[in-house]
């Protein structure tokens, strides 16, 4: 049998992302779904200082011992990471440079 060849060599590697971290995250992106709905997170109106003030709150949260977010039970840096998420997305997207042209 021979060998196979694969060039993948300095691409990403998906598989170093945190596996227990990505789930969380995933979870609390399907709660604000099912809340608001899909993808209303592109809409907000001022949603790159919402955001980032919502990350603020969410780890000060955590760091004053607070593990859980009151309202979804789920971890504040799980929130955090989602408002993280859609900072650089709002950042990196051209989807979302074209607002700021």
């Amino acid at each position: 049998m021979e060998t196979g060849v694969k060039y993948d060599a300095g691409k990403p590697e998906y598989g170093l992302i945190p596996a227990y971290a990505l789930e969380e995250i995933a979870k609390v992106l399907t709660y604000g779904a099912q809340k608001y709905s899909r993808d209303n997170w592109k809409q907000v109106p001022d949603k790159e200082r919402r955001y980032f003030d919502a990350m603020q709150r969410h780890i000060w949260a955590h760091k004053r011992g607070e593990k859980t977010d009151p309202e979804t039970g789920m971890n504040h840096l799980a929130h955090a990471g989602c408002c993280l998420l859609y900072l650089a997305e709002f950042d990196l997207s051209p989807e979302f440079k074209k607002e700021i042209e």
